[in-house]
C-alpha cells in the first residue's frame, strides 16, 4: 500500500511517532505490582489515575490511565502507607532506639529498619514494597572509583565527600547495630554490612519525600523530615513540570497535585526541584536531558587561567570576590555565561587605573569598552578550554566502554553528563561570539 503524501497523512504519522516514543509499556500485570496493589489496598489506597509502566528514556514510572487536568490531585497516599520514623519506633526496633546513647539519627533509624526488613524476606510485612525498590543505585557513592575520576572537577570533589560521609555513617553506626544482636540468630555484622547500609542510605536519599519536621527525644537533633512513600515514589523527575506535594493534615494523606495537564497514556512526572545535572547525579544518580537548569561550573583555578600573571593586584581582586561571595557558582548555561561569571571576570580584568571602580562592577555598571571586551575574550577562552576538555573526556569514556564492559552502564551515565555539558558550552560559545561582535 502506498504511503499517503498529503498533509493529513503527515499529521497522522507525526502523532503516531509521538505516541510510540512517549507511551510506556504497561507493567501492572507483573507479580510484584500485583502484590504491591494488594498491599496498598489493605492500607486503604486504591489508585484510579495511574498505572506502573516502563518508558523509553526514563525506565520504570507511572502512566496516566485518563487525561489529567491542571490542579488535579494525581495521587493521595494514606498515612498508613508511609514509612516514617513513627513506623520504626512502633516496631521491634523501638525499644533499642529508645535506650541507645547517644540517640541515633532519624536517618539511621530508617536505614536500620530497611536493612532489617529486607533481611526478614517473606516474614516482612513491607515485602511488597521492598520488592519493587531498586536492587542497586547509581549515586556516585555506588560507582567505581575510576568512573568517579571522570567527573567534572566540582562534582568529583562532592562525590568524594559523599563517599566519605557514608563511610563515616557506617563506621559510627556499628555500635548501635551490635546492640541489636538479640533480635537476630545470625551475626549482625553479616546483616548490617556496608553494602546493605549503602543500599538503605541510597533508598532514603533518592526516594524519600519531605514531611513536616518532628522532634522526638529518642532521636538526635538532626531533622526528622523523611518519609518513604510506596508507589508514589515510582514517579520520575522532569524539570519542566510543576507540582504541589505535601502531607494533608485533614485527609491524613500525602498528596501530589499537578500544575499542568497530562494526556491519557503519557508518563506522569513530578519535579524534585530546579536542580542542575551535577546535583541530580550526585543526589539521585541520573542526568536529565535538555535540563533547563543544567550548567557548567567554573572553578577559581580556571577563572584566572587566562589572566596575566603579572597583574600585581590579582590577589586583592580575588580577595574582593571571595569576601563578596563572587567566587562560587560561576557558570555557563544554555543562555551563555552567567551574570556572576561575567561580573567576576570584569573585576579581574580591571586595569590598574580602573581598580578603584571595582564596586561599580559589582553593581552592574560598565567601566569601559576595553574592560567589556577583555572580559568577553577571557570568557570565550575559558569556554573553548572546557569544550576541548569535554571532547577529550568523551573520547576517553568511549575507549573505556570498549574495554570495561562490566562498567558500561556507569560509563554511559558519565558520558551523558559530559554530552549535555558539551551542548551547553557550544551554545555559550555562539552567544559569546555574538556578544563580541560590537567590539570587532
Amino acid at each position: 500500500m502506498k504511503m499517503g503524501r498529503g498533509r493529513t497523512s503527515r499529521i497522522r504519522r507525526r502523532k503516531l511517532f509521538r505516541s510510540s516514543v512517549s507511551r510506556g509499556v504497561n507493567e501492572s500485570y507483573k507479580p510484584e505490582f500485583i502484590e504491591l496493589k494488594k498491599w496498598l489496598k489493605d492500607r486503604k489506597f486504591e489508585d484510579t489515575n495511574l498505572i506502573p509502566a516502563c518508558f523509553p528514556g526514563t525506565g520504570r514510572g507511572l502512566m496516566s490511565k485518563t487525561s489529567l487536568q491542571e490542579g488535579q490531585v494525581i495521587i493521595s497516599l494514606p498515612e498508613s502507607c508511609l514509612l516514617t520514623t513513627d513506623t520504626v519506633i512502633r516496631s521491634y526496633l523501638g525499644a533499642y532506639i529508645a535506650k541507645w546513647r547517644p540517640p541515633p539519627s532519624p536517618l539511621l533509624a530508617l536505614c536500620t529498619f530497611l536493612v532489617s526488613e529486607k533481611h526478614a524476606g517473606d516474614q516482612s510485612v513491607w515485602k511488597p514494597y521492598l520488592e519493587i525498590l531498586p536492587k542497586a543505585y547509581t549515586c556516585p557513592v555506588c560507582l567505581e572509583p575510576e568512573v568517579v575520576n571522570l567527573f567534572p572537577k566540582p562534582l568529583r570533589a562532592k562525590a568524594e565527600e559523599q563517599r566519605a560521609r557514608v563511610r563515616e555513617f557506617f563506621s559510627s553506626s556499628r555500635g548501635f547495630f551490635s546492640s541489636l544482636q538479640p533480635l537476630f540468630s545470625e551475626a549482625v555484622g553479616s546483616i548490617f554490612s556496608y553494602r546493605a547500609l549503602l543500599w538503605a542510605w541510597c533508598t532514603v536519599n533518592t526516594r524519600a519525600v519531605y514531611v513536616k519536621p518532628r522532634r522526638r527525644r529518642c532521636f538526635s537533633a538532626e531533622p526528622d523530615t523523611c518519609a518513604l512513600a510506596p508507589y508514589l515514589d515510582l514517579l520520575n523527575h522532569s524539570p519542566r513540570v510543576q507540582v504541589e506535594a505535601a502531607f494533608n493534615e485533614e485527609t491524613r494523606c500525602y498528596e501530589i497535585r499537578t500544575a499542568s495537564s497530562c494526556r491519557k497514556h503519557e508518563e506522569v512526572f513530578i519535579c524534585y526541584g530546579p536542580h542542575d545535572n551535577q546535583r541530580l547525579l550526585l543526589e539521585y544518580g541520573f542526568v536529565s536531558i535538555r535540563n533547563p537548569h543544567a550548567c557548567v561550573y567554573v572553578s577559581e583555578d580556571i577563572l584566572v587561567k587566562y589572566l596575566p600573571s603579572t597583574d600585581k593586584q590579582m590577589n586583592k581582586k580575588i580577595s574582593i570576590l571571595k569576601d563578596r561571595d563572587f567566587i562560587e557558582n560561576l557558570t555557563f548555561g544554555w543562555d551563555g555565561p552567567s551574570w556572576r561569571l561575567l561580573t567576576a571576570l570584569k573585576l579581574l580584568c580591571l586595569e590598574a587605573e580602573e581598580f578603584t571602580c571595582w564596586k561599580k562592577i559589582l553593581l552592574g555598571e560598565i567601566i569601559s569598552d576595553t574592560n567589556e571586551k577583555r572580559s568577553l575574550d577571557i570568557a570565550q577562552k575559558i569556554c573553548h578550554y572546557f569544550i576541548e576538555e569535554t571532547n577529550a573526556v568523551l573520547q576517553k569514556v568511549s575507549h573505556m566502554k570498549d574495554e570495561e564492559v562490566a562498567s558500561v552502564n556507569q560509563l554511559t551515565l558519565v558520558e551523558t553528563l559530559w554530552t549535555e555539558e558539551l551542548k551547553i558550552l557550544q551554545a555559550s560559545a555562539l552567544i559569546l561570539n555574538s556578544l563580541q561582535t560590537p567590539f570587532r
